[in-house]
């Protein structure tokens, strides 16, 4: 007998890729109004890779989210990350939670550019990329979401 595992239930874990800007568009929804403590993001020099561990909204759920709204932590990860810039984020504030808007991508010199994530109170961050490759990979179970609300829906 074996253990039950997360991928054999209803709620299957998401695992996506974007290598140009309409797939971009399909993560970014599905990360709208995530959240992540400033130190819950990283950037590996060497090997080229910004992450940010969100909570995620699970946007997919479609009308079920209006009756049990849910989150579930998820990895956004950028590779081929040149340079990281940032605006309006203190990261030595441990109690700091950001949230997400939107991700999009600005080409400078194809394939090269920059991945804006855009956070909600004016903050960003800027990744310089030699090409657009992001991945978005959820890592938990889907959990109750601690407010019982959905972003955005006043209750």
């Amino acid at each position: 007998m074996t253990d039950a595992r997360f991928e054999d239930g209803r709620e299957a874990p998401l695992n996506l890729g974007a290598l140009d800007p309409d797939d971009l568009q399909v993560i970014s929804s599905l990360c709208q109004d995530a959240v992540f403590p400033a130190t819950e993001m990283t950037w590996d020099r060497r090997a080229s890779r910004f992450g940010l561990l969100l909570n995620r909204f699970r946007w997919e759920e479609g009308a079920a989210h209006s009756v049990a709204p849910e989150r579930v932590q998820t990895v956004l990860a950028i590779d081929t990350v040149q340079s990281v810039a940032t605006s309006g984020i203190d990261r030595r504030d441990a109690d700091t939670i950001l949230s997400l808007l939107s991700v999009t991508f600005e080409e400078t010199d194809a394939p090269a550019g920059h991945v804006l994530l855009t956070l909600a109170g004016d903050g960003a961050i800027r990744l310089t990329v030699e090409a657009l490759e992001v991945s978005l990979k959820d890592v938990t179970r889907p959990y109750r979401a601690p407010s019982q609300k959905t972003p955005g829906h006043p209750d």
